[in-house]
């Protein structure tokens, strides 16, 4: 007898896993049933739509090779049943069935199943204030909202938005509609974007995004939307300000849609999704769960995890369509939840865990931070700034971040595999990259990085961040910062946090310039902290025991500067 399998959700897991069902099993019998009227949506690209990067709406619904997937695409292609505009609304696991029904017809359906797989999303959190029904408050999670904000920026009339959110759909949001022509305010809850990134990291994104001419609020909370005659004409927050805007673009992230497995008895997790094992297998053995409605395992911290992520998804559907029909010869072993957002110019990345995340785990760290090009400066290079962060007792890679207008994506990926093998600062100290000058450094900037935390971890190094260096300038303490640049580089950038500018150069002829007292505070830096380094090992060896480079330079310095 064919086997039977049932696919709920036709967004990006369920889609994957009835394709690769379908390629190991020519004659089982795969339905895939949608509530909404589209199917494999490239949802990760609405932004770009509606930032108007492309402007044919089916690109976000097409085959590689060009072709829309719609029913008659999977029926035809691959012999497989998609009932769209279709809701499941019930599982009986008792007769392995799912109730359905047509949302246009109200034609009521039962399913049988050998093998079921729920790939049912999740649903936009929205704010719980006064004003949540005005016209004008939309979310960026379905096509129809890609085609509302589309159709905003192509009419031009709103003149003003906001977004609810600074994380990533609301940053990429933030983009989207800038480029057409609306004021955009960003308004963010926690006191900083971007919270997969420590704080020195996100203000450097921060800085960008308000170079963009957005505004950005942190710290501070949306009590209200504000609304005349039905339409929305603006927001009130905690502070008690009022913003005008014709448009709000909530962006507070999502929860997963768990209750049609909640009401037929399946475990969900302590993550609030549904509980799968490595095989995405449910609490009932024959039914898998995919996607954005479920929860997995954090591979650096062993936890469980939320993480709604489209190509997770497709990785997890591929894995249950294979079990499905091959009882469970493949794995999804879990997530280092690594990302990557367009900020305008920049791009933001992180995988594995962040400073902040790697403490509360437990982990004793060591950080670093390192500001660097990504390829030599007469091949155009761009700026990256990367915070690495590893465990202080054996040099294990933890996490990493990386922020700027290079390439931040090879950054990222490399620090990705780094954790999936399990590496060492010490084993990418001398990786072995490819490199020619229109794509990399001699010294990769990844391989860069490790060299500083090796140094720092070894004793050759003494490092501080941006953020310490802020803190004891508040706090007043004694310090001697040592600006190691060239006049003509300190005339035309500089900090004006007190530093005394004593060029690299010129260092050991004007030690009579530097505290007499060899155990005093003296900060070294340049623009990228690599003259600032070799100044530190200089005073080191001629008697200064309390120096320090402060990582990254200028070009990591987060805060506002004289020049």
């Amino acid at each position: 007898m064919n086997k039977k399998i049932v696919v709920i959700g036709g967004s990006a897991a369920g889609p994957k896993a009835a394709s690769r069902a379908r390629r190991l099993d020519e004659n089982a019998e795969i339905t895939i049933i949608q509530k909404s009227t589209d199917l494999s949506m490239a949802s990760c690209g609405y932004p770009y739509y509606v930032g108007g990067f492309f402007d044919d709406r089916n690109q976000l619904l097409c085959s590689p090779a060009g072709v829309v997937r719609d029913p008659k695409f999977f029926f035809n292609a691959k012999g497989i049943i998609a009932k769209v505009n279709t809701e499941v609304t019930a599982i009986d696991r008792a007769t392995k069935s799912v109730i359905c029904v047509n949302l246009s017809t109200r034609e009521r359906e039962s399913i049988t199943y050998d093998k079921l797989i729920v790939a049912t999303g999740s649903t936009p959190r929205l704010p719980a204030v006064p004003g949540a029904n005005l016209k004008g408050i939309t979310s960026l999670q379905t096509m129809q909202d890609a085609d509302f904000l589309r159709k905003i920026r192509d009419d031009k009339k709103v003149k003003r938005a906001v977004v609810i959110g600074g994380g990533l759909i609301g940053i990429e949001t933030c983009e989207a509609l800038q480029l057409a022509g609306i004021e955009i305010t960003v308004i963010e809850l926690l006191p900083q974007l971007l919270m997969f990134l420590d704080i020195e990291m996100a203000k450097l994104v921060e800085n960008h995004v308000k170079s963009k001419k957005a505004r950005v609020i942190t710290d501070n909370g949306l009590i209200e939307f504000i609304g005349t005659n039905g339409e929305l004409t603006g927001i009130k927050l905690k502070s008690g300000e009022e913003i005008p805007c014709e448009l709000a673009v909530v962006a507070i992230g999502v929860t997963p849609n768990i209750n049609l497995a909640r009401e037929a008895g399946l475990v969900v997790g302590v993550a609030g999704g549904i509980a799968v094992d490595s095989h995405m297998q449910t609490s009932d053995p024959d039914i898998y769960a995919v996607g954005d409605c479920i929860e997995t395992v954090n591979l650096v911290t062993g936890t469980k995890v939320f993480a709604p992520y489209g190509d997770l998804a497709n990785l997890q559907g591929r894995v249950a369509g294979e079990n499905a029909i091959l009882d469970n010869k493949a794995s999804f072993p879990g997530t280092f939840q690594t990302g990557i957002c367009k900020v305008f110019d920049f791009s933001a990345g992180s995988t594995g865990l962040s400073e902040k995340a790697a403490k509360i785990a437990g982990f004793n760290v060591e950080t670093v931070i390192n500001a660097s090009p990504d390829k030599p400066g007469f091949m155009n290079g761009k700026l990256l700034v990367t915070k690495l962060v590893v465990n202080k007792a054996d040099g294990k890679i933890l996490g990493a971040q990386c922020v700027g207008p290079g390439d931040v994506s090879k950054q990222i990926a490399i620090w990705a595999m780094a954790l999936k093998g399990k590496l060492t600062v010490d084993d990418m100290t001398n990786a072995d990259l490819p490199y020619a000058p229109p794509f990399s450094l001699a010294i990769d900037h990844s391989i860069a990085t490790a060299h500083i935390m090796q140094n720092k971890l070894r004793g050759f190094m003494r490092g501080i961040s941006a953020s310490e260096v802020q803190q004891k300038i508040t706090a007043k303490e004694p310090l001697f910062i040592l600006d190691a640049r060239g006049p003509d580089e300190y005339e035309t950038m500089r900090l004006g946090i007190g530093e005394k500018l004593i060029p690299l150069g010129a260092l050991r002829k004007r030690l009579g310039e530097l505290p007499t007292d060899k155990n005093a505070q003296i900060i070294c830096l340049c623009k990228i902290s690599l003259r600032g380094y070799e100044a530190a090992c200089a005073l080191k060896a001629l008697g200064w025991t309390n120096v320090r480079v402060m990582e990254g330079g200028i070009m990591a310095w987060p805060f506002a500067r004289e020049k």
